[in-house]
């Protein structure tokens, strides 16, 4: 079974100066230092045409870790996420994927950006899943709740640079 995300962000500002925002190289490496946490990089980073690919790379420091998360993994928690967006008329849809270490799991989204009455939404859906029998489905819900938490932090960040 999967734990499901739904997030939504209201912009002030258009779709279009979103989207530039949010995969602009010097935007997402300030995102990092700011609210990325441990040892936070941009990976790689590439736009062709209207499509823009990265990828990320975060830690979580095992003191921050809930005691059945613990117990599954030594150390700290690195998380791989990967990112792609493309334009698509006056909206922006993206796909997203992470993956943590030592974790059996994965999770998986998608991202659509549009224009609103007062400036623009970003609605995020993704799923968490992890492959661990019986304590998977508790990993599954604190991981999504830090999701949850992140997205916010990540917009909040997004509205005010």
């Amino acid at each position: 079974m999967a734990s499901r995300i739904e997030h939504r962000a209201g912009f002030t500002a258009p779709a279009a100066t979103v989207h530039a925002r949010l995969v602009d190289r010097a935007f997402l490496e300030a995102r990092l230092r700011a609210i990325g946490g441990k040892d936070a990089t941009l990976v790689e980073h590439t736009t062709t045409g209207d499509t823009t690919h990265y990828r990320l790379r975060q830690a979580i420091d095992s003191a921050h870790l809930p005691s059945a998360v613990r117990s599954l993994v030594k150390g700290d928690l690195v998380v791989e996420r990967t990112e792609t967006w493309r334009a698509e008329g006056s909206r922006f849809t993206g796909t997203t994927s992470a993956t943590v270490s030592g974790i059996p799991g994965d999770i998986k989204g998608h991202y659509a950006l549009t224009d609103t009455a007062t400036g623009s939404e970003l609605r995020t859906t993704a799923e968490v899943k992890v492959r661990i029998p019986l304590i998977g489905g508790k990993i599954e819900s604190v991981i999504a709740d830090r999701v949850r938490d992140l997205l916010t932090a990540e917009a909040t960040f997004a509205e005010s640079a």
